[in-house]
């Protein structure tokens, strides 16, 4: 966990920060109220270490603030003798507990608890509420009750394998619910009350990615104007999901062998030597024996991931869900779109059965939605369907299906779309697709994701 503490006494801030950092979590300290409420506008702290009398400042007014400021935080009195009273009316007004100056580490660790008992109820409470809110279209369900049974074996490996420690590897191509697959893991788990933190490993530069993986202090590069506790510091105890671990430089993969195989990690720009233990669900649409050929991938860490590996189908060869999962949609868009359809006609569904789905889930998933808002009549009509599945293109275009050509009258967003799509279909992987494009590997990845290629 994170704290602040705001104490004008130096030497007791300074030994309350050590105290905190010596039971294995973060502590900064400030020394007004001034500086505290700015820290928690800048930064991201669990909990605050509060002392009543700060010099000019009262602390009941900086208490309020806080929790005007960041509602739900657990904020903790620091009283001298004498001044119980006032601690029992902070705690009137929010607090979570108080402590008695001088405390010993005995009462410390009390305290402690509870404020890791009400941290750890409100990141229950988030998760629940990111949950229910997250679209039912995502919901791992579609993808467990599957009628293909290919789908049921992978399945029943990967839900054998979840309530264990071992390092889970989910292969596929793009769009083939791989990141519902890893949620449905962890929810399946034995760590299913701990956090579940995803790390997208093409989305950053290299100098981020390892930023946001292991963390920083201030200082360590340009732009790190405050320490940074990374995503391996937040999955502590629960799951981290690398999404894309194909796509992973090579300079982060010997931190990421380490923190598996040691559980041990340092923060950039730190030498000291941190633990973390985390459960590893990884995924990829790259063919990683490949890139340990190709040299892009370390050998040591591709065995170290793959303890329990599986691969989820394409859409293509599961026939026998895929109306079914058109229905799913359909029913979840309908609902939120407030269309009132009955459903496909017979040519809709004959277009859906024999379209090849090169986007898989997703792919379908945005039809479905796209053919729910276009829809004219009480059902979902051949011509309410993308263009791809009509199997003709949208008026004005170019043969049947054809990307356009330079110097087509379309713009160029849909003939940078057009060169992406064909680049990508000819290259082995994003880093490959970077260099032809002359562009870096997340800006390509933003743009593969913005045109459903993600």
């Amino acid at each position: 966990m994170d704290f602040l503490v705001i104490d004008d006494d130096k030497t007791f801030r300074d030994a309350t920060c050590l105290l905190i950092d010596s039971e294995g979590h973060y502590a900064q300290g400030v020394c007004s109220g001034e500086l505290g409420l700015t820290e928690l506008k800048e930064g991201k702290f669990d909990s605050v270490l509060l002392d009543l009398n700060l010099g000019t400042e009262k602390g009941l007014d900086i208490l309020e603030q806080i929790l005007k400021l960041r509602p739900n935080l657990p904020v903790v009195m620091f009283t001298a003798q004498g001044s119980v009273k006032n601690a029992v009316e902070a705690m009137r007004r929010g607090a979570v507990d108080f402590l008695e100056k001088p405390f010993t580490r005995e009462q410390f660790h009390l305290v402690l608890a509870r404020v890791q008992r009400v941290h750890q109820d409100k990141q229950k409470i988030e998760r629940l509420e990111r949950e229910v809110n997250d679209s039912n279209a995502q919901s791992p369900e579609i993808l467990l009750d599957s009628s293909t049974p290919l789908v049921k074996e992978v399945m029943n490996t990967l839900l054998r394998a979840a309530k264990t420690p071992a390092s889970i590897l989910i292969l596929g191509e793009s769009g083939t619910g791989k990141s519902v697959v890893a949620r449905a893991i962890y929810q399946q788990s034995h760590l299913a009350d701990r956090p579940f933190i995803t790390v997208s490993c093409p989305s950053l530069s290299k100098e981020l990615l390892e930023s946001e993986l292991f963390g920083h202090v201030k200082g360590a590069f340009t732009g790190a104007l405050r320490d940074h506790w990374g995503k391996v510091k937040a999955a502590a105890g629960g799951t981290l999901f690398l999404d894309e671990i194909g796509d992973l430089p090579m300079e982060i993969q010997p931190k990421l062998l380490r923190l598996l195989q040691e559980r041990e990690y340092e923060r950039v720009g730190e030498n000291v030597i941190r633990r973390a233990e985390v459960r590893i669900i990884a995924a990829t649409s790259h063919d990683l024996k490949k890139r340990v050929a190709e040299g892009a991938f370390r050998e040591d860490l591709y065995f170290r991931l793959n303890v329990i590996t599986a691969e989820m189908p394409p859409l293509r060869l599961r026939p026998g869900d895929l109306i079914r999962f058109a229905g799913h949609f359909f029913k979840h868009f309908a609902a939120l779109c407030g269309r009132r359809l009955e459903g496909f006609s017979e040519q809709a569904s004959a277009a859906i059965r024999a379209y090849s789905w090169p986007g898989n889930l997703r792919e379908l998933r945005n039809a479905i939605e796209r053919a729910v808002i276009m829809a004219k009549g009480n059902k979902i009509n051949l011509e309410d369907l993308p263009a791809e599945l009509r199997g003709q293109t949208a008026p004005g275009a170019k043969g049947n299906g054809a990307p356009p050509e330079v110097g087509s009258l379309v713009s160029m967003e849909k003939l940078e779309e057009a060169h992406l799509r064909k680049v990508m279909e000819r290259t082995a992987n994003l880093a490959e697709a970077a260099q032809v494009l002359g562009i870096d590997q997340a800006t390509l990845y933003r743009k593969r994701k913005k045109i459903g290629l993600e």
